[in-house]
């Protein structure tokens, strides 16, 4: 078995926290660093069906992207959302771990793991924010070209089925699909840089209205592939990590967690 801290220690090994940005609240979050773990529940959110999951399985910590804190906390009571999941895992000794902009950062992460799934060769971070202790950069975003350039209509297609989706929302700039950056979640900020790197299409999440404008101006091909599937896609990442540096740890990926919405 390992303990709460031996796993964060190996997270912190392979996306460092540091790594994380100013706004984020990655990192050991809820639990004593000495407890024992022998089972591990790895999800994307720390919901309340997750955390369902876990008491179910018997896990002792649960492995999240997303932090189960967020902004300034000022009371832990059953009177807010937050406030009764942390009551929970804390009535139930249920840890939790998350790494969030770290994981988008590092190498072999959230958008490694997208630009692998997207069949992207020879990706690169789409914006270098530091670099590790051998000098490989490590940033969020990544770059990189297709093996073939395809139309739009088939990257499409092709996008929903290498991200399991049920749809895509897609803006058409008139230009084929080559160069390609990506970028798990909320990326839509980086446009620019996408523009700068020579990028013909960005496949990310939760765009806005002008910035479909602003991509048709620029002849950049946009595809909005949901926040949850662009990196989700981590968390058999996370497992293998898991299971590969301590053989008698069992690691489960949620089985209660999905996509938030439907569509029609």
């Amino acid at each position: 078995m390992a303990t709460v801290k031996e796993i964060y220690d190996l997270l912190d090994q392979k996306a460092p926290f540091r790594y994380q940005m100013g706004f984020d609240n990655a990192g050991f979050l809820v639990g004593r660093g000495d407890r024992e773990v022998s089972k591990v529940l790895v999800a994307l959110d720390i919901t309340p069906e997750v955390i369902a999951e876990a008491i179910e399985i018997g896990a002792q910590l649960i492995v999240a992207h997303h932090p189960v804190i967020w902004g300034q906390i000022g009371q832990v009571t059953d009177e807010t959302f937050t406030g009764r999941k942390l009551l929970t895992l804390i009535e139930h000794g249920i840890a939790a771990i998350c790494a969030h902009t770290n994981l988008d950062a590092a190498e072999g992460g959230v958008n490694s793991e997208l630009a692998r799934r997207m069949g992207l060769e020879n990706p690169v971070p789409l914006e270098v924010d530091g670099e590790d202790e051998n000098g490989v950069p490590y940033g969020i975003g990544r770059v990189g070209h297709l093996p073939a350039a395809m139309a739009l209509a088939d990257f499409a297609r092709y996008t929903k089925k290498a991200l399991d989706l049920e749809g895509v929302r897609v803006l058409d700039a008139g230009v084929p699909v080559s160069k390609v950056a990506v970028g798990g979640g909320a990326c839509g900020s980086m446009l620019s840089l996408v523009k700068a790197q020579g990028c013909d299409t960005f496949v990310t999440s939760d765009l806005k209205h002008d910035l479909y404008l602003e991509a048709r101006d620029m002849g950049i091909n946009l595809l909005d592939a949901g926040h949850y599937s662009t990196e989700t896609v981590v968390c058999p990442v996370v497992k293998t990590w898991l299971e590969a540096s301590f053989p008698g740890l069992s690691v489960e990926v949620a089985r209660s967690q999905g996509e938030v919405f439907t569509y029609f």
